[in-house]
């Protein structure tokens, strides 16, 4: 997939490898692709996409995900 931005002067500065992660971590925070996808999209790891993630303080484990581990547990424990 080949994607084209406009020639705007404020993205000539910002190397094309850093707006690739930049988009992968938007997709990853809005729900549109999981980590590993967005992962392979920025062109990097897991691991250094985990750690991109974190510094854009983007969650990779939200309050949804707490809840349904929690529902897991009690029906697993016969709550």
């Amino acid at each position: 997939m080949t994607l084209t931005l406009p020639d705007d002067p404020a993205l000539r500065s910002i190397p094309s490898a850093e707006l690739q992660l930049d988009l992968a971590c938007g997709l990853y925070a809005s729900g549109r692709v999981s980590r590993n996808v967005a992962a392979r999209i920025a062109g990097v790891d897991r691991a250094v996409f985990d750690e991109s993630l974190f510094v854009r303080n983007i969650p990779t484990y939200t309050s949804e995900m707490l809840a349904e581990d929690m529902e897991n547990m009690r029906e697993l424990s016969g709550e």
